[in-house]
């Protein structure tokens, strides 16, 4: 199947960098996978509950005003692949999401 890809900016106030961490602004892991959801949900056209991650990686830390690059590719077996990265090509996070079955 074709990979797509969505970029995102990373909002320099986003609220997860007051307290991760203070002095060293570093993006959660959670929100990398929030996005990834995001897109997901995009790609297929609709909201998904209750996605279940097959496995994620997280390989280099994000700071406020990256713009990350995610590209998802879904496969036969209707999980999406996707990976990150960041605006200078380094590879940020990769993973797995399967949507419940219908």
């Amino acid at each position: 199947m074709a990979e797509t890809v969505y970029a995102w900016t990373v909002p320099v106030d986003h609220p997860t960098f007051a307290g991760h961490f203070p002095g060293n602004p570093i993006l959660p892991g959670v929100v990398l996978l929030d996005r990834a959801i995001l897109c997901a949900e995009q790609l297929l056209g609709q909201p998904v509950a209750h996605w279940q991650v097959g496995n994620a990686k997280f390989l280099s830390p994000v700071g406020p005003g990256e713009t990350l690059h995610f590209t998802l590719e879904q496969k036969a077996s209707g999980t999406i692949a996707f990976t990150a990265r960041a605006g200078d090509g380094r590879s940020v996070a990769s993973g797995s999401l399967t949507p419940p079955a219908p």
